[in-house]
């Protein structure tokens, strides 16, 4: 049986093939009950639009890259984070009649740039979601809008006012799990601080002074311990923060891989978590759930900002724009299990 075309289409649903392309690229001006003549018709026909030849008329495809790091250059890979952010974009494509292109690549690697810059003049995606820590860095930032590629940057830090960025409240949402902490009775709380490249988890750091700041606890330089966002990170720097003598009752790491060192460390050295350690990350990752104790955490809201950035992307496309500059927030949520309990004593 040969393919249904536009025109068979048309002619069963009494309208012109341009009304059916309206209705395929979910474009305004059409009337509901002319659209639902179409969808029938699509649906009895079982029509499938060529993708390739809409491309080359809109000088665009109908594909939206997602571009992360790769999680396998990582000492433990991540998984968790990349399929929360492909299933969140994919909500909005599949909606849209879109497709979803992933593009995992190394930052330090010396052929990323012209990697990415071959995707953009190859693929012509409609626009491209760059992940964390991607999207602090101006050069990958360059080697895609410099084609005039849209753009959206999932949690970059910092605002630059050139392009749409999704993000979360980490700042404020830290400050929050700090003053749980405080509410517990912690006044000795230390905090490990992510990858120095990672410009959102610094901010995390900052949302932890800023609870202290708030509940009336003083800061001290001597409770806080530089990691780099890995679970060996963790370790270390909790076996540093465990050794003083006065040492903290809380430890506040600044992504879930470095809490789970910090109880790793706490299990080899026969403190008790939470009764004499409680112990809190941020991202909300599987790992979270699966050591034990399960950790008490901050959950990312990953899925709802790809699928915000996706359809930023999709928006812009129907009106032939970039998407509007600025950045929208989606709060993070606190999540209390097992790792966190009254301060000993």
């Amino acid at each position: 049986m040969n393919k249904a075309t536009i025109n068979d289409v048309a002619r069963l649903a009494g309208v012109s093939a341009k009304t059916v392309s309206r209705v395929v690229n979910h474009e305004p001006n059409v009337r509901p009950a002319t659209a639902a003549r179409v969808e029938k018709a699509i649906a009895t026909l079982d029509y499938r639009p060529n993708q390739y030849a809409r491309s080359l008329a809109s000088h665009r495809s109908r594909l939206i890259g997602l571009v992360y790091d790769d999680p396998s250059a990582y000492e433990v890979p991540s998984t968790g984070y990349v399929a929360r952010l492909q299933n969140g974009a994919l909500r909005a494509c599949r909606a849209a009649n879109y497709e979803l292109l992933i593009h995992p690549c190394r930052h330090l690697s010396k052929d990323v740039v012209a990697g990415l810059k071959a995707l953009v003049y190859h693929v012509r995606p409609a626009g491209i979601i760059l992940a964390a820590p991607l999207s602090n860095m101006p050069r990958l930032v360059h080697a895609i809008t410099d084609g005039g590629t849209p753009l959206v940057r999932l949690s970059p830090g910092q605002q630059d006012n050139k392009h749409i960025s999704i993000a979360t409240n980490d700042r404020e949402i830290c400050a929050e799990m700090t003053r749980y902490l405080v509410s517990l009775g912690h006044k000795r709380i230390a905090f490990i601080k992510g990858h120095a490249q990672h410009k959102a988890v610094a901010n995390r750091y900052l949302g932890y002074r800023d609870g202290l700041s708030e509940s009336g606890i003083g800061f001290s330089d001597g409770l806080v311990a530089q990691g780099d966002n890995s679970t060996g990170s963790g370790e270390e720097c909790a076996s540093r923060l465990l050794a003083v003598k006065d040492r903290p009752t809380a430890i506040f790491a600044a992504n879930d891989d470095m809490a789970a060192g910090v109880i790793r460390v706490a299990a080899k050295l026969g403190v008790k978590v939470p009764e004499h350690l409680s112990v809190v990350g941020c991202d909300d990752i599987s790992l979270a759930r699966q050591i034990y104790p399960s950790l008490t955490t901050i959950r990312q809201p990953l899925a709802a900002m790809a699928e915000l950035a996706a359809l930023r992307i999709i928006d812009s496309a129907g009106q032939q724009a970039s998407p509007q500059r600025g950045v929208e927030v989606i709060p993070g949520e606190i999540q209390i299990r097992e790792s966190t309990g009254p301060a000993p004593g």
